[in-house]
């Protein structure tokens, strides 16, 4: 199994050339096969006539180009033709004449210029080939040459087919890469979006704040100290959204969960908002990646609070049921005319894509009294 391995292996990496060389030579020793004489194709029913030292040179022409079928399509069409014919008028009816119909599939498949000119000298050069054979005494009659001719159509046809096909296959791959790199670009700006923003946002409000703890030098120092770890922590988890995003690494690994959830609110805390959080449930072992947009759920909205209801009262509600997880955060404040909870951000629409591509529920309002709240039902046991 292993020895059969390695010689598959080996013949892969073999130039094509090669690879073709072989099946070329395996006709031309088919050919010369004693119960092989005879079997070639016949147009023109002449007689059959014993082999010569010609019939070997035109085994040769007919079955030695088949190793630039691939790589010169148009040279290998001319000599096999050129060997055809020779087949033909000297009546060999080489099994190699068998070829013909390859190498035009393959021109067929492989021939990227001059396409048309190709299928109309061949098509001319037919016609002398049948006024030659009738000459020589050929009983074949008109319908015969016609069906013939039909059936090299035909081979070209199957090649031309192949082409097209293997053309459509790489445009679909190409649109599929091209559409997987701007998922992969998509997924990282709204990474970005969801690492940087919470962090700059709070780190801005504490350093507001600041301005106006000048007098209050313990509470100046326990501001500017939130800052700094504001600003480590935003530093730490860029990095690490870094390491995620190289090629060799599971990127599944190590993304944060609903189990950070009080460390987020904690945070939001030092930054001065007032947050009241709550959870019901117990959170399964394996919600692959419910717990993940979880976290980005409340991180956003948090963030929304902190930049639009700064100082109101805030409420996190996280409710885990067996099949789903239940999000609800609000703010009774009376919010900013800058904000825009409805989702025509770029925050929120990232949210809503998050929670639709699981199978969940998103939505973002407005609240009677002023203020907003965010809503997503997850679907545990999402794609992890």
């Amino acid at each position: 199994m292993i020895d059969l391995r390695r010689a598959t292996d080996l013949w892969r990496r073999c130039d094509v050339v090669v690879r073709d060389l072989l099946f070329g030579l395996l006709l031309a020793v088919a050919s010369l096969l004693p119960a092989l004489h005879g079997k070639g194709t016949q147009v023109g029913d002449l007689p059959a006539r014993p082999f010569d030292a010609l019939a070997y040179a035109v085994i040769a022409l007919e079955c030695l180009p088949l190793a630039v079928r691939r790589r010169w399509p148009a040279v290998c069409l001319a000599l096999v033709s050129l060997g055809f014919v020779l087949d033909q008028l000297r009546a060999y009816h080489l099994f190699a004449s068998n070829v013909l119909p390859i190498a035009l599939i393959s021109a067929g498949a492989h021939l990227e210029r001059h396409r048309r000119v190709t299928v109309v000298l061949l098509s001319v050069a037919y016609v002398p080939l049948a006024l030659a054979l009738d000459r020589l005494g050929a009983t074949e009659r008109v319908e015969g040459y016609v069906v013939f001719y039909l059936a090299l159509v035909l081979a070209w046809g199957i090649g031309a087919w192949l082409r097209s096909t293997r053309a459509a296959e790489a445009e679909r791959r190409r649109h599929l890469a091209e559409a997987t790199r701007a998922a992969e670009r998509t997924r990282i700006a709204r990474e970005l979006h969801d690492v940087v923003t919470h962090h700059v946002t709070a780190m801005v409000v504490q350093a507001e704040a600041a301005r106006y703890l000048t007098a209050v030098p313990e509470r100046l120092d326990a501001t500017l100290n939130a800052v700094t770890d504001t600003g480590r922590r935003a530093i730490a988890d860029l990095r690490h959204m870094l390491d995620l995003l190289k090629a060799d690494h599971d990127t599944d690994v190590g993304l944060p969960s609903a189990a950070e959830l009080h460390t987020l609110v904690e945070q939001t805390r030092r930054a001065g908002q007032p947050v009241e959080f709550a959870e019901a449930g117990s959170r399964a072992e394996s919600a692959g990646s419910a717990e993940f947009v979880t976290y980005r759920v409340v991180q956003e909205a948090l963030t929304n609070a902190l930049k639009h209801a700064h100082g109101s009262p805030t409420v996190v509600q996280v409710r885990y049921g067996e099949k789903e997880i239940s999000v609800v955060v609000g703010t009774d404040g009376p919010g900013s005319g800058a904000a825009s909870p409805g989702g025509s951000g770029r925050g929120l629409a990232g949210l809503r894509e998050r929670v639709e591509a699981l199978g969940g529920e998103f939505g973002a309002d407005r609240q009677a009294g002023g203020g907003f709240v965010v809503r997503a039902r997850i679907p545990a046991g999402g794609p992890s």
